[in-house]
């Protein structure tokens, strides 16, 4: 049950979003026990972001999942989403931030697992 929640202040094409929804799907397999099968990705193009005080390319990445918390693993993650924004979208990795959320209250279909 995980979700990554991209927010940019990047244009970002359609095409663009298939990409970086792909590729996530792709990488949350980096955390053991979950899969793209179980993954929502949302994508905030455009989003009012300063980072050091300007508003060039960045970008601000949240990701929650249902379980404890996996440090090795989500510091892979890391390294993988940063590649993706940079390859996909030219975001300096220096420019990216990813916050992890783990969480044993996960609701989904009208109930709690």
């Amino acid at each position: 049950m995980p979700f990554i929640n991209v927010k940019t202040n990047t244009a970002v094409s359609d095409e663009k979003k298939t990409a970086i929804k792909s590729e996530l799907g792709q990488a949350i397999s980096l955390i053991p026990g979950k899969s793209e099968s179980w993954l929502m990705v949302g994508i905030e193009p455009e989003h009012v972001l300063y980072f050091k005080g300007d508003d060039a390319p960045a970008a601000m990445v949240e990701v929650s999942v249902y379980g404890q918390e996996n440090p090795a693993a989500f510091n892979m993650l890391t390294e993988k989403i940063c590649n993706i924004l940079n390859e996909q979208l030219s975001i300096e990795q220096s420019r990216i931030y990813v916050k992890y959320d783990a969480t044993g209250n996960w609701g989904w279909n009208g109930s709690n697992f």
